[in-house]
């Protein structure tokens, strides 16, 4: 995609404008957007735009315009850092551009050569013609964000596009290209889509200068398009989108696309947009998307430092974990040797990954060829000598601290200098692991959730003597597998499961006095995450958390033990693997029944104590289990296993479950308000003798500061 016009007349002086470059071509003027990294519609650039559409205007010699970006962006809409400041709708704000683009006396037309997103979808669509490369992204994802289209997305595009469509791009965020556009019928977004070895430019020109002096009709006095059906699309995306306000205000606000007037719909809509904006949702989906951002800032490592070299990966183990891992860097393109003991396990593994992968071609997710180009840069090995080349090797051996010790001792010997060893490990000492070979700057945690080949969250886990250059490294790789890296510090259980294994304790505790796990699960669910703690553990196995525990009993003798939790594995029932775990299921089924055994093992235990049954409201049941989180970050915070509040959220966002648009625990915490949490905490553990929140949390309470 190359979009370079052919200047005749512009000069460094005369051509340079705030954000934008004005060149002409011919009779044919081009405004060029060149405000790195992505164009962001912020002030800046929105007056170097208006300003080529003035000086366009006014030269006799100019009949048409073109406006454009670069570098693979058109633009990817407003500039997020300027919400809730002056500059944010400082005239001219993107609706008053687009309403001048729409009335200049000249046509207009939008080249679209790269990404074209929100409001820079929305400021192609006040231009009277579009030309796009086929390859272009289009979309509309404020809805990512907790908001809507604010510059009339929702109300010109029905009238260029099939409104079934548009209310899928408007209510999910997912962009399309310019090439599946249009082939879809009736579609009037792009007058012309060329291939990406074509001048977009060129052509925008070409058709700027074919459409000079014809009389423009602007896309805001078209016609709303007929098109499919959108109460099928309505049903599917908000089944998807249970408790996100967004969603069903954008689909309500296509609907009045096709029943009233332009005028009126651009007025809902920006009404919509200023509530949501200020709402809840929104604050809590934009402080998600900068904590993303400020996860990857690790203080006291200097920006010069450059990660190792990443070109080759080693997997030590090829069951549901390493196999999962694998998938991960050859998706990526990245060759892997995965290393197994025994033939039939190898076979079992390699036979699991080219399942997953054929389970994508047959839902049209993955090429035949796709698949076969993966499976060929997988290389099965059973001797550790063939991990003498990787870059980085990650152990995803058996939770067991002798196994690792084999496993990193091995690696120590095969492995070249500088390479990257890395564990798998959810609990285990990292720096314990890290002894064990001769070269412990090299080794940190590398830690994938389940299943590994689809999970987002990755913990980094830094070690005492982890060296700068690995920790960035391996940063970057998750980065360029599609993780969400976030680095936590060594303690039992890092960041995520230390914090889980406080959220299932007051899940527990639930149990313990009278709830039922359907009932706990209910209420969380309701709360907003995709799955209740039992329900998840269900689908887990409970004899994981069950192997942990017992090596937690072995370490502390001392430790209460889990009584309801040991005796349902005792039984054997450890979740959908067995067919039933603290539900029922029939067999076949993942869907859980309210099981008869498991109220009579609770009776059994209330009996045994005494204990009289207690009633909770289902906000009860989610403070317990929220707030258990959010003390359990705290002190994680305050101990400094966590850089900031805002990489706890992230790991609850990414690998637990914690619905986004709530912004994870901590953030959830500063919105209710400390002082109040605190005391909700105080008297969850009532009776609990010695225990007290969590000191950071006190502190922050009385000093009336907060965690994010």
């Amino acid at each position: 995609m190359t979009g370079t016009p052919h200047p005749q007349r512009t000069t460094p002086q005369e051509g340079t404008h705030m954000s934008t470059e004005y060149s002409t071509d011919g009779d044919v003027a081009v405004i060029r957007m060149a405000k790195p990294p992505v164009n962001g519609l912020g002030h800046a650039l929105r007056v170097g735009i208006a300003d080529g559409l003035d000086r366009a205007a006014a030269d006799d010699s100019v009949r048409a315009v073109v406006i454009t970006g670069s570098d693979g962006f058109f633009s990817a809409g407003a500039d997020i850092t300027e919400f809730g400041s002056d500059k944010a709708t400082a005239s001219p704000n993107l609706s008053e551009l687009i309403g001048r683009i729409e009335d200049s006396p000249k046509p207009v037309v939008a080249a679209v050569d790269g990404t074209a997103f929100g409001g820079g979808l929305e400021l192609s669509l006040g231009a009277h013609h579009r030309v796009a490369s086929a390859s272009s992204k289009i979309g509309l994802p404020e809805v990512k964000l907790g908001l809507i289209p604010g510059a009339g997305g929702t109300q010109r595009l029905p009238r260029l596009l099939d409104p079934a469509v548009v209310a899928e791009i408007v209510a999910t965020g997912a962009p399309r290209t310019a090439a599946a556009v249009a082939r879809i019928d009736g579609q009037q977004l792009f007058d012309e889509v060329v291939d990406d070895s074509a001048d977009v430019v060129q052509a925008a020109v070409a058709l700027a200068r074919s459409v000079a002096g014809t009389a423009s009709v602007r896309t805001r006095d078209r016609a709303p398009l007929a098109g499919g059906d959108l109460d099928a699309v309505a049903d599917k995306v908000l089944r998807r989108a249970r408790g996100q306000e967004a969603p069903a205000v954008g689909l309500d606000l296509v609907r009045t696309a096709l029943t009233t007037g332009f005028d009126e719909g651009k007025a809902a809509e920006s009404a919509a947009f200023a509530k949501l904006v200020t709402g809840g949702q929104s604050a809590a989906l934009r402080y998600a998307f900068f904590a993303e951002r400020a996860a990857r800032k690790i203080p006291g490592i200097d920006a010069a430092v450059q990660p190792r070299v990443v070109e080759r990966v080693g997997v030590v183990g090829a069951g549901t974990m390493g196999g999962g891992i694998a998938m991960n860097f050859l998706n990526a393109g990245i060759p892997v040797t995965i290393l197994e003991m025994a033939q039939d396990a190898l076979d079992r593994g390699l036979a699991t990954i080219r399942r997953n992968y054929q389970a994508q071609v047959d839902k049209g997710k993955l090429s035949a060829e796709k698949l076969e180009q993966r499976m060929g840069l997988l290389t099965p090995s059973m001797q550790y000598s063939d991990l003498a080349t990787a870059d980085l090797v990650i152990e995803a051996v058996f939770e067991d601290m002798e196994v690792k010790k084999q496993v990193f001792t091995r690696l120590d010997e095969v492995a070249k200098p500088g390479a990257v060893l890395a564990s798998n490990t959810s609990t285990l000492d990292v720096d314990a692991i890290a002894e064990f070979t001769d070269r412990p700057a090299d080794v940190l945690g590398m830690h994938f959730f389940s299943p590994a080949n689809v999970m987002a969250l990755l913990e980094v886990v830094r070690g005492a003597k982890t060296a700068d250059d690995v920790l960035v490294a391996a940063l970057d790789l998750g980065k360029r597998v599609g993780k969400t890296p976030v680095v936590s510090g060594v303690c039992d259980g890092f960041i995520g499961n230390r914090m889980l294994h406080k959220y299932r304790d007051a899940a527990m505790a639930l149990l313990r006095a009278g709830a039922t796990p359907h009932q706990v699960d209910k209420a969380i669910e309701g709360f907003g995450f995709a799955m209740g703690p039992f329900r998840m553990q269900d689908l887990a196995g409970g004899d994981i958390g069950w192997a942990v525990r017992k090596r937690q009993y072995a370490e502390n003798p001392d430790m209460p033990r889990d009584e309801i939790a040991d005796e349902l594995c005792e039984m054997g029932r450890y979740g959908q693997k067995t067919g039933a775990g603290w539900y029922d299921y029939e067999s076949g089924s993942r869907t859980p029944k309210v099981s008869t055994v498991v109220h009579e093992l609770l009776e059994r235990f209330h009996h045994r104590h005494g204990t009289a049954k207690q009633e909770f409201t289902e906000e009860e049941i989610a403070q317990r289990l929220v707030f258990a989180l959010t003390d359990e970050g705290a002190r994680i915070l305050d101990e400094g296993i966590a850089l900031r509040a805002s990489d706890i959220d992230l790991v609850y966002l990414a690998g637990y479950g914690f619905p986004r648009y709530r912004g994870g625990p901590m953030f959830y915490a500063d919105r209710v308000g400390l002082p109040a949490v605190v005391e909700k905490l105080r008297g969850f553990h009532a009776g609990d003798e010695g225990w007290e929140p969590a000191p950071l949390l006190v502190r922050r309470a009385q000093e009336g500061a907060s965690l994010t």
